[in-house]
C-alpha cells in the first residue's frame, strides 16, 4: 500500500510540474502557434479532446436573463465543465451590444471553468449579412452574384466579419461554394448561381472579405470562413433536400471542386464543411478520399472540418451506412470530420470507444489539434473579449448601410423594358398603384423617400402567396373580389407597379420534421398569373417588380409586363434601391448568374451544358432558354466592336491576350458586366458549350469607349481528359466577348504545342 502511494503521489507531482510548465508554454504568445498547440494538446485528457470536437446550439439554454447577465441551463453548464469546441448563434436574438455583453460573459464562464482556460468558438451564418438581431442586412448571395463584381463583395463580407466579430462571434457556416443549377432546390439563393467561375470569384472574395484577407483573423476585427458543403451538395437529384447526388467524376472535378479549391489555396478558408448527402454513392460524412485525400492531401488543407447538422449520426440512422451509432462515429472520425455538429448520439461515444481501440486516439490527437490551431489563430487564447465601445461604434455604422444600397444598385437586373418605359419620370405628376402580394409595410415609405412630391402612391398587396406556416406553408386560395379590388386600383392609376415572385415561405431550407422548402414546379405560384393578365386588360402600363429566392419561370409575367426588373432577394433598402432604378437615379447593370427555363421539363439547364445537350428540343416548346445565363439590359446602348486576339496562336506554356471595345451609345451613364468566354471546339471527351472564362464590369459615360482586354492563361483551358487527368489540348478554340452568354462577338485562335 505504500509502494502504491508513493507511485500515486509521485505520478501527481509529476502531472501537476508538467501542468505548470505546459500552462506558462501554451499561454507563451511568444510562441509558434504549432508550438502552442504541441504543448497544450498533451495536457487534455481524452473527455477534455472529444470536447473540443463537439459543437451545440446556444438555444438549448445561453441567453440573458431579464436584467441582461447571462443566464445557463443545467444542462449548458454540465456540457461545459470538460470545455467546448464551440456554440452556434448565441446571442442572435438580442442587439449587438448585449450580445458582445453575454458573449463575453459565456466566454468568461468557459475559460474558467475548464482546467487549461481554453475559450470556446461562437459560430454564426451569414446568408443576409450576419445571422443575427441587429447586424446590417445586406442582399442573399444568389442576389450578389448578379452584380458579377467580386471586388464589391469583398467589400460586403469584409463588413460580415467585422460586425460579427464585434458581437462576439469568431466562426461563420458561410459562404457556400455550392454550384446551384436545379430551381426546384429551396436553398438556391444561399450560393452564388449556375456558373463554376462566377461562384469561384465570389467564394474567394467572399472568404477574404471575412477572414480581413486572414491578417483580421489574430488581430481580432474578423472571424474565419466556413465554406460549404463539400462537395456537390446542390446537384441532389429531384432538387430534394437530403435526396443522393450523383455527379460523375469529371465534373466533380472541373465544375463542383474548383470554388473549394480556390477557397482553400487562394482564400486560406479556416473552415470546410461537409455535405449533408453521398457523392456516387459514397456518404459525404464517411469520405476519406474527399475529406482527407482531395481536401488535404491534394489542396493542402490545414484548417478544420465540421459536420452539417447531425450528419455524423445520421450514417447510422439515415444514410444507413454505418451499423450502428459507433460505427457512424468511427467513420466520421477515419474520414476527417474534425467536429460534430450538435449531435448526442455520436462524438460523445468516442471516449468509450477509445478503451476498445486505442488507437483512435492518435485520429482524436489529429482532429483535437487542428481545432486548438483554429482558437490559436484567432487570437482567443490573448484577446478573448469584445470591446462594447467598439461594438457601439462598428456595428450599422453609415458606411455599412451605404454598402448595402450600393450593393442592391448593382445587383438589380433589367429583364424587360419595351418601348423604353423605364425609367420612369419623378418629376411629372403620376399616381402609381403599388400591388401585389411581395408588397412589405414599408415599401411606400421607401418609395416615396426616393421620388419627393410629384408621385402619388396607392399601395395594396392584396394577399399572400401562403397561410406562412413556418415548418410547411400551404397554398392559399385567393378570392375573386381581392384579384377586383387590386384590378380597381390599377385602374384608377396611371402606372402599375407589381410586386411579385416568391418569398420566405416558398423557397427555403427543407429540414427533418415536416419542414418543406423545395419544390415540385417553378412557375409562380398562388393568383400572381391571373393579376397580371387582368391588370394588363386595364390598358395601363405594367411594371413588375420580381421577388425571389429561386429561379422562377416566368412565362406569363414577361409576356404581359411592359418592364420587369428582377431584384431577387435584395437588403434591408431593397424596395429603395428597387425606385431609385425604377426612377433613373442610376441604371440596372445587374446580370443573371442563372439560367432561366421557360419549363421545369427542360432541366437540367444551364448555359455551359455540353453541346450535345442543344441538338434537339421539346415537343410544343420554343427552344432555348426564357431568359439566358449573364443577361441583363441596361437603361443605355452598348455596342462592343472590335474584338481581337494578340496572335493567332497561342503556345501550351505561353499566354495570349483577347480583347474588345465596349461603346456607350446611349445619353446615359451606366455600367456594364463584359463577359468572356472560350469554347473548346473539339475534345477527347465532350465539352461544353461554352464556359465563362473572365468578366470585368466597367463605367462608361455616355459616347465615351473602352477597350476591355483578357488573358488566355493555360489553366483556362484545362480539362480532365480521357484518363481522368487534368490536360491541356492542341487545337481550335473559339473566345467570345460580349453582354451574356447568347450575345457576343466572337473570334478565334489554335493551342500549339
Amino acid at each position: 500500500m505504500k509502494k502504491l502511494f508513493i507511485l500515486i503521489l509521485s505520478a501527481t507531482l509529476f502531472y501537476a510540474c508538467g501542468e505548470s510548465s505546459s500552462k506558462k508554454d501554451y499561454k507563451d504568445a511568444s510562441l509558434s502557434i504549432d508550438e502552442r498547440v504541441d504543448a497544450l494538446l498533451p495536457l487534455l485528457s481524452l473527455e477534455e479532446k472529444v470536447a473540443q470536437m463537439r459543437i451545440f446550439h446556444a438555444n438549448i439554454g445561453t441567453k440573458p436573463d431579464k436584467d441582461g447577465n447571462l443566464k445557463l441551463s443545467n444542462r449548458v453548464i454540465k456540457k461545459l465543465k470538460l470545455g467546448i469546441a464551440g456554440i452556434k448563434n448565441p446571442g442572435e436574438h438580442i442587439d449587438p451590444v448585449a450580445a458582445a455583453k453575454m458573449n463575453n460573459e459565456l466566454q468568461k464562464y468557459i475559460i474558467e471553468n475548464n482546467r487549461w482556460g481554453i475559450p470556446a468558438l461562437f459560430v454564426t451564418e451569414s446568408y443576409n449579412g450576419v445571422d443575427a438581431k441587429g447586424s446590417t442586412k445586406f442582399g442573399r448571395p444568389l442576389t450578389f452574384a448578379a452584380s458579377f463584381n467580386p471586388e464589391l463583395a469583398r467589400r460586403e463580407w469584409d463588413v460580415i466579419g467585422r460586425e460579427a466579430r464585434l458581437r462576439g462571434m469568431h466562426m461563420c457556416h458561410s459562404p457556400e461554394a455550392d454550384i446551384v443549377r436545379d430551381p426546384r432546390f429551396g436553398r438556391m439563393s444561399e450560393a452564388f448561381g449556375e456558373d463554376t467561375y462566377l461562384t469561384t470569384q465570389m467564394v474567394k472574395n467572399a472568404i477574404i472579405g471575412v477572414q480581413g484577407n486572414y491578417e483580421g483573423l489574430g488581430a481580432g476585427t474578423h472571424i474565419g470562413a466556413v465554406a460549404k458543403h463539400f462537395a456537390g451538395y446542390g446537384q441532389v437529384l429531384g432538387g430534394s433536400n437530403f435526396a443522393a447526388i450523383e455527379i460523375s467524376p469529371r465534373t466533380l472535378i472541373d465544375e463542383i471542386y474548383p470554388p473549394f479549391e480556390a477557397a482553400v489555396k487562394e482564400a486560406k478558408t479556416l473552415g470546410i464543411m461537409a455535405s449533408h448527402g453521398d457523392l456516387n454513392g459514397i456518404a459525404s460524412h464517411g469520405n476519406p478520399e474527399l475529406l482527407t485525400g482531395v481536401l488535404r492531401d491534394d489542396w493542402g488543407f490545414e484548417g478544420y472540418v465540421v459536420s452539417d447538422s447531425n450528419d455524423i449520426a445520421r450514417l447510422y440512422y439515415f444514410m444507413k451506412v454505418a451499423e450502428n451509432p459507433e460505427a457512424a462515429a468511427q467513420m466520421g472520425l477515419e474520414a476527417g470530420i474534425d467536429i460534430d455538429l450538435y449531435a448526442e448520439d455520436s462524438y460523445s461515444y468516442l471516449p468509450k470507444m477509445v478503451e476498445k481501440n486505442p488507437e483512435l486516439e492518435k485520429l482524436i490527437d489529429r482532429s483535437v489539434r487542428r481545432v486548438l490551431r483554429t482558437k490559436f489563430i484567432l487570437g482567443l487564447f490573448d484577446n478573448p473579449y469584445i470591446d462594447l465601445e467598439e461594438t457601439k461604434k462598428g456595428v450599422r455604422s453609415e458606411s455599412s448601410l451605404a454598402l448595402a444600397k450600393e450593393a442592391d444598385l448593382e445587383s438589380i437586373i433589367l429583364l424587360k423594358n419595351k418601348n423604353k418605359i423605364l425609367p420612369l419620370n419623378k418629376n411629372k405628376r403620376t399616381k402609381i398603384a403599388l400591388l401585389g402580394p411581395l408588397v412589405k409595410e414599408n415599401t411606400k415609405e421607401q418609395f416615396e423617400s426616393v421620388v419627393g412630391n410629384n408621385i402619388t402612391f396607392v399601395v395594396d398587396k392584396g394577399f399572400n402567396l401562403t397561410d406562412e406556416a413556418k415548418g410547411n406553408p400551404n397554398l392559399i386560395d385567393t378570392d375573386a373580389k381581392t384579384i377586383n379590388r387590386l384590378v380597381n386600383k390599377a385602374r384608377s392609376a396611371d402606372v402599375s407597379i407589381l410586386f411579385l415572385g416568391g418569398d420566405e415561405f416558398t423557397a427555403k431550407e427543407a429540414y427533418f420534421k415536416n419542414t418543406v422548402g423545395d419544390r415540385a414546379t417553378i412557375e409562380p405560384v398562388s393568383a400572381q398569373d391571373e393579376l397580371i393578365e387582368k391588370v394588363k386588360a386595364t390598358g395601363k402600363p405594367v411594371i413588375v417588380v420580381l421577388k425571389h429566392r429561386r429561379t422562377l419561370a416566368i412565362n406569363v409575367i414577361s409576356e404581359q409586363a411592359d418592364a420587369i426588373l428582377d431584384t431577387w432577394d435584395l437588403s434591408e433598402f431593397g424596395d429603395e434601391s428597387t425606385a431609385r432604378i425604377l426612377f433613373g437615379e442610376v441604371s440596372p447593370s445587374g446580370k443573371l448568374p442563372v439560367t432561366v427555363p421557360r419549363n421545369i421539363g427542360q432541366l437540367p439547364y444551364h448555359y455551359s451544358m455540353k453541346e450535345i445537350n442543344y441538338k434537339k428540343g421539346y415537343l410544343f416548346l420554343k427552344d432555348g432558354p426564357l431568359y439566358p445565363f449573364g443577361y441583363g439590359l441596361s437603361y443605355t446602348d452598348f455596342e462592343y466592336s472590335d474584338i481581337k486576339v494578340s496572335n493567332s496562336e497561342m503556345k501550351v506554356d505561353g499566354e495570349i491576350t483577347v480583347s474588345a471595345t465596349i461603346t456607350n451609345k446611349g445619353n446615359m451613364k451606366a455600367k456594364e458586366a463584359v463577359q468572356f468566354y472560350i469554347k473548346d471546339v473539339i475534345g477527347q471527351v465532350t465539352r461544353p458549350n461554352k464556359e465563362l472564362k473572365g468578366f470585368e464590369k466597367i463605367e462608361l459615360n455616355p459616347g465615351e469607349s473602352k477597350t476591355v482586354t483578357f488573358t488566355i492563361t493555360p489553366k483556362m483551358l484545362e480539362f480532365t481528359g480521357i484518363k481522368m487527368e487534368k490536360i491541356i489540348e492542341p487545337g481550335d478554340y473559339k473566345v467570345m466577348i460580349g453582354t451574356s452568354s447568347n450575345e457576343y462577338l466572337e473570334t478565334s485562335f489554335k493551342l500549339i504545342k
